[in-house]
């Protein structure tokens, strides 16, 4: 390609990160649904991915390139959601988890299964020195769900560093279920704009910045928050949208109320959307 005279490209990580901290700041609160240092929030998320996570973790394990040999990294690996149903396919594995209630449900889940090839490192992956934390190369290196880094060129070009063989990359095509939610809501709820996250597009042209060319594949995602009360759900969402004020609440439980449908003893709210797998083979 040549150059357009008085043509510049734009810089990828500085949009990535200015979309990351433009989504940051419309939100003004910690979402304590996602606080992974909380056990109770390990559990949900845990109890999440045996029953709806089960399909998209199929559907991921059957797209990558392992065998018994194969060294495995995996990156933001939650209470091994990946790493658990891997492990009896690959000689071993280094699970990158910084949430303390991720990692001791990941020793739970990995004393219960018997399982003895997995390693965790409790880091951001951010905070990970390669020559002194990790050992070697690795065949296939993963970050699933995981790229919330605010230098995602610094971390990608991490990933691709300690790679020998493959790296795959799952991350949101458009904007997921809860995020539409959250852009629904944020304006009613608290009179100012809700930003979403970073998206694919933008990762990939990081990665094309880095000189990467990714293969790009697009899957479908759907998630489910499943409760057993209907008042228990109320007060999840009630408390991930800051609904607190009672005009809060009801704007909220308006909403709610068509997403809301009963199947057996639970109480349901699901959506559907799109996720990329960006994924390359390292050259030599």
């Amino acid at each position: 390609m040549h150059p357009v005279p008085g043509y510049a490209d734009p810089d990828w990580n500085e949009s990535w990160k200015e979309r990351q901290a433009r989504h940051a700041a419309s939100k003004h609160f910690e979402d304590p649904s996602h606080d992974w240092d909380k056990k109770e929030n390990a559990e949900r998320y845990n109890a999440g991915s045996k029953s709806e996570y089960d399909a998209r973790v199929k559907m991921t394990i059957a797209g990558l390139d392992i065998n018994r040999q194969s060294r495995v990294l995996d990156i933001g690996a939650g209470p091994g959601t990946l790493a658990l149903p891997l492990a009896p396919l690959v000689h071993e594995i280094t699970a990158i988890e910084p949430g303390t209630g991720m990692v001791d449900l990941l020793y739970e889940n990995m004393r219960r299964e018997k399982i003895t090839n997995i390693m965790c490192i409790k880091k951001r992956w951010e905070d990970i020195d390669p020559a002194r934390d990790l050992a070697g190369h690795y065949d296939v290196v993963i970050a699933s769900l995981s790229l919330t880094m605010e230098d995602i060129r610094e971390s990608l070009a991490k990933m691709d560093a300690v790679s020998k063989g493959y790296v795959y990359l799952f991350w949101f095509a458009d904007p997921p279920f809860w995020e539409r939610m959250y852009v629904d809501l944020w304006q009613p709820l608290h009179g100012e704009c809700y930003y979403p996250g970073p998206k694919a597009d933008c990762l990939f042209n990081v990665l094309y910045q880095l000189g990467i060319l990714p293969n790009v594949e697009m899957l479908p995602l759907t998630k489910e928050y499943r409760f057993t009360a209907r008042k228990e759900l109320i007060a999840f969402f009630r408390k991930r949208f800051a609904a607190k004020t009672p005009v809060q609440r009801r704007v909220l439980d308006q909403y709610l109320a068509p997403l809301i449908r009963k199947e057996g003893n639970e109480f349901v709210i699901s959506g559907d959307s799109t996720l990329a797998k960006l994924w390359w083979k390292k050259k030599g």
